[in-house]
């Protein structure tokens, strides 16, 4: 009865691994069947080079540059955001915070992570948006600047919650080493335990930077759809999210080259995020400390 029992789950799990890996290979497979179908129409030289994104207008221009520039500078500036903030507070959290302000405060913390992405946006366009204008009057209604800012705010939770685990993976024996050898708590934190865990805390940087890249509502309501080539965050701009969600709207039919390039600017998403989760992978391996 035993074995029966552990046979039936044994197949439940593979189950659930197969369909996993069927649902990767479906999205991965409809990705590149639109793809190739807008590749025949479109040049992939004009599609990397080209300067001007019109897909839906007359003359069509289908350079992809202005969607990556406008999706560059929303995920740096949330990086400029979320990343000191949230080391830092996964550093407190771990090493300074007592217990029971630990346990209050995680999980306060992590609660941004459950507010819907189109709260920010508005939360950006309605509060952080005004402030900057009164900041610097320059500033466009739909900007990249405030997306950036909410990104950062949404991505902040993932950042200091897998960073403060990693640092209170660390063992407490090499600790209280340093301490021995006259080290400061400030020392300890910054120059032992920080080091010590160092492939979690750059994995989830990287894994809120891919957060941040694929973030669709809160920067198509924040930042806009002008997808222009600029390095002015106080400017409205478009990212390959925001886009896919206007052209997805309805009111493009099926089968046209406005249809397509959903899915070649989707595979452009892919291959970054893709790229940016191996990344993970290799910097988690190669600095990876195992403890006895």
């Amino acid at each position: 009865m035993g074995r029966l029992k552990d046979a039936v789950i044994e197949k439940i799990l593979l189950a659930c691994a197969l369909i996993s890996i069927l649902t990767m290979i479906g999205i991965v497979a409809t990705l590149l069947f639109e793809t190739i179908n807008f590749f025949s129409e479109v040049s992939i030289a004009s599609f990397l080079f080209d300067t001007k994104w019109t897909p839906l207008f007359k003359p069509a221009h289908y350079g992809i540059l202005p969607l990556i520039n406008g999706t560059l500078i929303i995920t740096i500036g949330a990086a400029a955001v979320a990343l000191p903030l949230g080391i830092l507070t996964a550093i407190f959290l771990s090493e300074y915070a007592s217990p029971k302000f630990r346990q209050v405060a995680k999980p306060v913390l992590e609660i941004l992570a459950g507010v819907p992405t189109v709260v920010y946006g508005y939360f950006a366009l309605t509060f952080i948006t005004p402030l900057l204008r009164k900041a610097y009057p320059e500033t466009n209604i739909f900007n990249a600047a405030s997306a950036s800012i909410v990104v950062g705010i949404l991505i902040l939770p993932m950042v200091a919650s897998l960073s403060e685990d990693a640092i209170r993976a660390v063992p407490r024996s090499i600790r209280e080493g340093a301490y021995a050898l006259g080290a400061t708590p400030f020392e300890v934190s910054t120059k032992v335990a920080v080091p010590a865990a160092l492939s979690g805390i750059l994995a989830s940087f990287i894994l809120a930077l891919s957060r941040a890249i694929g973030e669709t509502m809160a920067v198509t309501i924040a930042a806009g759809m002008m997808p222009r080539l600029t390095l002015n965050p106080l400017e409205g701009v478009q990212t390959m999210t925001a886009y896919i969600v206007q052209v997805s709207l309805g009111d493009t039919p099926r089968g046209t080259i406005g249809y397509q390039s959903i899915f070649a600017v989707a595979m452009v998403l892919f291959i970054m995020t893709l790229g940016m989760n191996i990344a993970s992978q290799l910097i988690r391996q190669k600095y990876r400390e195992a403890y006895v």
